[in-house]
């Protein structure tokens, strides 16, 4: 079961629950709702946030915004240089290595269709290492889904030629010597 993998007991599965519901609730309302003290509640947030169980992540929820958010499945002999390229780059909002026919999975949004599509034409379909890219669209989404933007992403016009061009945070990562691959 996921909860003995992350060995967690009945009160700290109904807190996690109860802050998944409602984000806001104060430590004195999941008390009452748990029938325990407050700064009961208060050290078990504070410990399973501590052990990275349990974190409050700001961000955009996507389920009631208007933009763009694709999916990204690429087959390449570099995995390794995708998943970097992911920490830096300003539309993509996160990287999984998967397995099955694509061995990365990454997540793209921009409010233009046409900056996803020169991101994908010169991140993944003009590299030699990249075998195969297939783009996905989300057109609708069950739950609400909450991630991080990097607003930045609007002042870059990317093209097929050079990217992000000279605002591109990978490159100048990669110049810092913060990025392993450029």
């Amino acid at each position: 079961m996921i909860s003995d993998k992350l060995k967690l007991d009945d009160i700290d599965k109904q807190i996690i629950s109860i802050v998944q519901e409602e984000p806001n609730m104060t430590h004195t309302e999941i008390a009452e709702r748990v029938n325990r003290s407050q700064p009961t509640i208060g050290m078990r947030i504070k410990k399973l946030e501590q052990s990275g169980i349990l974190q409050f992540q700001p961000g955009i929820n996507f389920k009631k915004v208007d933009l763009f958010l694709a999916t990204v499945e690429v087959n390449t002999k570099e995995p390794e240089r995708l998943m970097e390229m992911a920490k830096f780059c300003p539309f993509m909002l996160n990287a999984f290595r998967v397995s099955g026919d694509h061995n990365v999975c990454i997540m793209l949004t921009s409010s233009k269709l046409e900056k996803i599509d020169a991101i994908i034409n010169y991140h993944f379909r003009n590299r030699p290492e990249v075998q195969n890219v297939s783009m996905e669209l989300v057109t609708d989404i069950a739950k609400d889904l909450i991630l991080p933007i990097d607003f930045d992403s609007e002042n870059h016009n990317p093209n097929e030629e050079h990217g992000c061009g000279e605002l591109c945070k990978y490159k100048k990562a990669n110049e810092a010597g913060l990025a392993q691959f450029y």
